[in-house]
């Protein structure tokens, strides 16, 4: 009976990482404004300005990510994920009935409250799959988190070619797939994603790197096919369904996991069940001898254990956590190793997000017509990023309890050679700068979800991984909405009409030497803390050798 509990448990762990994926997979619509953002600024006679500010909103619902962390600890994942995709529903679904012409257009700071609700739906969504996939996988966070950031980082691309294949880029198509599909998308999660008890079964945790690498083959596969769909050109109605259908097809096909580990399970269990069946000893159930010492136990000693238990209880109540113990998010922010990680996190994603925001404009200053092969470098190599850093920095925690700030230090030296690459402007400096600052804007998301739950513990992971978040907004105002844009009109002349525009090398490259210079000072803040979070990893690492050999010598 005890297998088959375990059996279920593990199927059912499976079955709900396959739809946190499923939702990860459309959770990257807050990407995807200028899509729909020419429509929105014809139809509400716009400036360029006020349609900037529209795209501020939709950013400011990621700083209200806070409340989906506060309920995390209070409420269960299905009601976290059913507030998201209602919220989403509600945001996106009034944003199409404008576009559509359904409705008349709104005011301006009504648009601004339903933006800001698609953009915050996300971060209820987010923060489900997150604290519970990680806790359920609580040996493989990196893998875990890898996986779920590289689906992110695919979405944009899924729903901008699944709208180009089947409603031919159409703006009010496209804001009704925002709406309807994380809606639908959502409902296999609330039904299926659980936190769910240990096994304690430890010969299934040893094979999950395998099953997790076949999640990863799903995924690259699954880029290139978006890749090869973008660069083939023009397509047929003909051809475009039968994209659209194997797309369906692939993202459907991680399915076949829990099927795979429910079968064997089964089969394991049928086993056993005719093995115990042949070799069945009675035994009684208490041995007579220990039930009369039992018996015989001094009634004051078992007061006397319950009386230090609870000294015991008392005392770790009025300890402060240490790291790698549950802290909550006071806890956590006032120690220094939190504001290391928070400062070194913003120097990653707050410079990345501005070359993502400035992309188009960084491209016309260097004489590029079409920025859309920039644009699609920076989703596939970002996704790479977020899938190579999780195993590896896993691979590296595991074999030689290296800190997985080391991980991160590594891409912001990357990232600030980017920098310097694009600063040159050679030819072909914004193709490498590109593919460069993806792969690194990748492994910051997807390296310090897991660092932060490693260093403050799981119990309360959901507000911490909220507040840490903070960096989105904060970078990409501080970075792109106040450096480049300052920067930019210093170096810009006005245009008849009024408005500027900037054409050469240097529009772009004092702002990419400040980002090199704060990649930087983010390398050395993330070498500090992979110092002062070594005896972390060192425990980390003796815990799994010390579970490794127990299964070992037990199975033996």
């Amino acid at each position: 009976m005890q297998l088959q509990v375990s059996s279920s448990l593990l199927a059912r762990k499976w079955l709900g990482f396959v739809t946190a994926i499923w939702v990860q997979s459309i959770s990257g619509n807050n990407y995807t404004f200028s899509n729909y953002s020419d429509a929105l600024k014809t139809l509400m006679g716009l400036t360029q300005l006020e349609l900037n500010n529209l795209s501020v909103a939709k950013d400011v619902g990621k700083a209200f990510g806070i409340l989906a962390g506060l309920a995390s600890d209070k409420i269960s994942t299905p009601v976290i994920l059913l507030i998201g995709s209602i919220e989403g529903f509600v945001g996106y679904g009034v944003q199409w009935l404008v576009v559509s012409q359904r409705i008349k257009p709104l005011s301006y700071w009504q648009m601004c409250i339903f933006l800001c609700m698609g953009g915050n739906s996300t971060t209820w969504m987010n923060t489900a799959i997150l604290v519970t996939c990680m806790r359920n996988f609580r040996r493989n966070r990196g893998p875990v988190s890898g996986i779920l950031k590289g689906y992110v980082g695919l979405s944009t691309a899924i729903f901008t070619d699944l709208c180009a294949a089947l409603f031919a880029d159409n703006p009010s198509a496209f804001l009704l797939m925002l709406a309807v599909i994380p809606f639908v998308v959502c409902l296999p999660a609330i039904l299926f994603l659980r936190e769910l008890p240990q096994t304690g079964d430890t010969s299934p945790e040893r094979k999950e790197n395998k099953y997790f690498g076949v999640f990863n083959g799903v995924a690259l596969v699954i880029a290139f096919y978006l890749l090869a769909f973008d660069v083939s050109g023009p397509h047929g109605m003909t051809l475009s369904r039968i994209f659209a259908a194997g797309l369906l097809v692939l993202l459907a096909s991680p399915l076949i996991v829990p099927v795979y580990v429910a079968l064997k399970r089964l089969n394991l269990f049928n086993l056993k069940h005719n093995l115990d069946i042949e070799g069945q000893v009675a035994e009684p159930l208490l041995n007579q001898e220990n039930g009369d010492e039992a018996k015989k136990k001094p009634a004051a000693a078992v007061a006397v254990v319950e009386e230090v238990r609870r000294l015991e209880d008392v005392e770790e109540v009025r300890r402060r956590p240490v790291l790698g113990e549950d802290h909550t998010i006071f806890e956590a922010v006032r120690t220094l190793d939190f504001w290391i990680l928070f400062l070194s996190f913003l120097s990653g994603v707050g410079t990345g997000l501005t070359v993502m925001n400035n992309m188009g404009q960084m491209g016309l200053a260097l004489g590029y017509a079409d920025v859309s092969m920039f644009v699609s470098l920076l989703s596939i190599w970002g996704f790479m990023g977020r899938i190579g850093s999780g195993v590896v920095s896993e691979y590296f925690v595991k074999k030689a309890a290296t800190p997985r700030p080391l991980v991160n230090a590594a891409s912001q030296i990357l990232m600030a050679i980017g920098y310097i690459v694009m600063a040159m402007a050679l030819p072909g400096s914004l193709y490498i700068g590109s593919i460069i600052v993806g792969i690194c804007y990748g492994v910051r998301l997807a390296v310090t979800v897991p660092t932060a739950s490693e260093l403050f513990g799981l119990k309360y992971y959901g507000l911490i991984y909220n507040v840490l978040i903070l960096n989105l907004p904060l970078g990409s105002f501080l970075f792109s909405g106040l450096l480049a844009g300052f920067l930019y009109d210093a170096q810009a002349t006005h245009i008849a009409g009024g408005g500027n525009t900037c054409i050469g090398v240097h529009c772009y490259r004092m702002v990419f030497i400040v980002m090199a210079v704060a990649s930087i000072v983010g390398f050395g803040l993330d070498i500090l803390l992979a110092l002062r979070t070594k005896p972390v990893y060192s425990r980390i690492y003796a815990n799994k050798k010390s579970k490794k050999s127990a299964a070992g010598s037990s199975s033996s």
